[in-house]
């Protein structure tokens, strides 16, 4: 096939032929990989395409409409469509005495609004939010097995609230992972997105844990001991050891029985949750037994609805009771969390964050496989700081096949995330409007972009926050078209703005007046070394260790103290640093908190700190494009030495006090 009659075809089918890099640069996607997305796509002449796309006429020819492509010309972002009937709520200002920081219907939207909520997200008239973000398995208490937990999380909540004044804490994905270890680390590649990992449960809050016999409860104190010997030091986060350690005792917990009204609530969770949570508890019975990717499982397995399963549900019922009734539990300790924050004066609470997607042998890929792109992998092509791209190991929606299922696992995902909850953050919002997909076997450079219906995709989003009164927050970091930024914007979504990347033409930082507003402000992400390895260009050491860098290491080292020092002579003109600084070196930690102090000077109406920075922490939590090469995912909380740093520990933390200290205008 000829190139222009590909990149036609490929056109009609929402698949973008060329894109346009970090350096502005247009690339031509590769043919191979425009012909096996189309072919994963079932487009009609291609080989493998099964034609069930249903390109019009059935023809295939280029120019023919797909069904997964844009419907009409407001639905390709780059149109920058214009306010018409709306598929969600928006933020907006209203008049004097309304709540402008909660999500709400637009006239036109009442459809889907439910009134007000419990659930916060109730800023008053003008105001902004401050609140940290955290690592939760990495903040750990004295009383926490190792990883942090729902408890810790509350008291964190509670907290920074009456101290701090503190309007949220903003939190990982607390996605589940394997029933069985070897656990995997990373937050951002579960087994399901819509279930919570049993690891945040704190055994001893279980109602049923005051019933146990006492030699039961010795046992389950000398199953923590260990883990909590681990808790002030810096060794890495054992996962396995800890859910070996919870799961032993959560198996004595579940021997207890029931009480009448405990029965009749966790029979009625059952039940409100009906085939999703069924489908959980069965792939987590069948993991324990064949093992968690459920694509090497025994012929029959293979399918939710098969007699072979069918079979298997009968067989493993305790199992399969036991993981609905961690569920239970979770969504139990979640909502005490949330309505902890509230008590304690927090305007919004939790802020949940939503991965881009699921493993591909999990939970989610094996009870939704026929609405994902089988073959296909999410990712991201090269940028600044990651240079070789990225490669998430996520199969995507298959774009047409999720519209023909009316949207409801997407749906069912947001509203389940925003149960108990003030807001959600969707980690790589763009994905409602285009994914990076790269084709098995592929580096992730050799990817193209794959468009889906945003009025869609991001309506199910406005949507659910709107049932729940709950903020919606899409980080839209990286390379992103400005009129995602815009539509966005005007459905009240609030986008994400790094320090770092938030720079003019030229190169050098932005004016703190010229950031934009509807945003959630912050110095760097889960995917960023923290502030102190910046400042200290020990980021760029650590890449060049890790063979990530496509530029001379040199080149790199002058660019990143290029960029440090003229943030330290903007903050030293604003004030924020002594004027001694320009030029200078500063104290690391004046230097963290005086960047925060910049965020506070812009229009920005959310502004996370990173707790990690606030200690003093040196390592990234996250080094993309690696995976055994770093411990990512696994360090503790630390401060800049490498000494654990405990939840008690806060309230005598100098950089804690500072970086709050910095940002407390934004309550004020």
């Amino acid at each position: 096939m000829r190139r222009q009659d590909l990149e036609r075809l490929a056109r009609a089918y929402g698949v973008q032929p060329v894109y346009r890099d970090w350096h502005g640069r247009r690339v031509r996607v590769p043919a191979d990989t425009l012909m096996a997305i189309l072919e994963t796509l079932d487009v009609p002449g291609i080989p493998g395409g099964s034609g069930e796309a249903g390109a019009s006429g059935g023809t295939g020819k280029p120019g023919a409409r797909a069904t997964n492509a844009p419907s009409d010309p407001r639905s390709d972002p780059r149109s920058d469509p214009r306010p018409g009937p709306r598929p969600g709520p928006r933020l907006a200002a209203g008049p004097a005495g309304s709540n402008p920081g909660s999500v709400r219907p637009e006239p036109d939207e009442s459809r889907v609004w439910s009134g007000s909520s419990t659930r916060g997200t109730r800023l008053a008239a003008g105001d902004r939010a401050w609140g940290f973000a955290v690592q939760l398995y990495s903040v750990r208490s004295r009383e926490s097995w190792g990883h942090g937990d729902l408890r810790d999380l509350a008291e964190l909540a509670s907290w920074s609230a009456r101290e701090l004044r503190a309007g949220f804490v903003l939190v990982n994905p607390l996605h589940a992972a394997e029933p069985a270890p070897p656990v995997s680390p990373s937050p951002y590649l579960p087994m399901t997105r819509r279930y919570v990992s049993p690891l945040y449960l704190r055994v001893e809050d279980i109602p049923e844990y005051a019933l146990l016999a006492g030699a039961d409860r010795e046992r389950i104190g000398r199953l923590a001991a260990p883990l909590r010997e681990r808790n002030s030091t810096g060794a890495l986060i054992d996962r396995d050891a800890v859910w070996a350690a919870k799961r032993a005792a959560l198996e004595l917990i579940y021997r207890v029985p029931l009480g009448p009204d405990r029965r009749a609530a966790f029979d009625r969770f059952r039940r409100r949750e009906g085939d999703a949570l069924a489908d959980w508890a069965t792939w987590c019975a069948l993991a324990e037994a064949h093992g968690p990717d459920w694509r090497k499982w025994p012929r029959g397995l293979d399918r939710p609805r098969s007699d072979a399963v069918a079979q298997e549900r009968d067989r493993r019922g305790r199992s399969m009771e036991f993981h609905a009734w961690l569920q239970w539990l979770l969504v139990g300790q979640l909502a005490d969390a949330q309505s902890a924050a509230l008590a304690a004066g927090m305007p919004i609470g939790l802020i949940c964050d939503l991965a881009v997607g699921a493993h591909p042998g999990g939970a989610d890929s094996w009870a939704y496989q026929d609405v994902l792109a089988a073959g296909m992998s999410t990712g991201a092509p090269p940028d600044e700081f990651n240079q070789l791209g990225q490669d998430w190991a996520q199969p995507p929606w298959h774009p047409r096949r999720l519209a023909d299922a009316g949207y409801r696992p997407l749906r069912e995902l947001m509203a389940a995330s925003l149960e108990h909850a003030g807001g959600l953050r969707v980690d790589h919002v763009m994905g409602l409007f285009r994914l990076w997909w790269v084709p098995a076997g592929r580096t992730p450079d050799r990817g193209a972009y794959v468009r889906y219906d945003h009025h869609a995709t991001l309506g199910l989003l406005t949507a659910a926050a709107a049932r729940s009164g709950a903020l919606a927050i899409g980080e839209d970091l990286g390379t992103v078209e400005p009129s995602v930024r815009r539509f966005l914007a005007r459905h009240g979504v609030l986008g994400t703005s790094m320090l770092w990347f938030e720079r003019n033409r030229d190169g050098t930082p932005k004016p703190a007046a010229a950031w934009r507003r509807d945003c959630l402000a912050t110095v760097g992400t889960h995917d960023m070394p923290p502030a102190a390895s910046f400042l200290t260009g020990e980021h760029v050491s650590l890449r060049a260790q890790l063979g990530l860098l496509t530029r001379p290491e040199d080149t790199e080292r002058l660019d990143a103290a290029a960029a440090v020092a003229a943030w330290r002579d903007m903050l030293a003109g604003m004030g924020l640093l002594p004027a001694a600084a320009a030029g200078g070196s500063p104290d690391i930690a004046e230097m963290t908190a005086a960047l925060y102090g910049f965020l506070a000077r812009t229009p920005a109406r959310l502004i996370s700190v990173s707790l990690a920075d606030a200690v003093g922490d040196r390592r990234p939590q996250n080094m993309p494009g690696t995976s055994d090469e770093y411990p990512n995912w696994r360090l503790p909380l630390t401060d800049s030495d490498g000494r654990a740093v405990l939840l008690e520990d806060l309230a005598a933390c100098p950089g804690v006090e500072a970086a709050a200290r910095a940002v407390l205008p934004v309550a004020d």
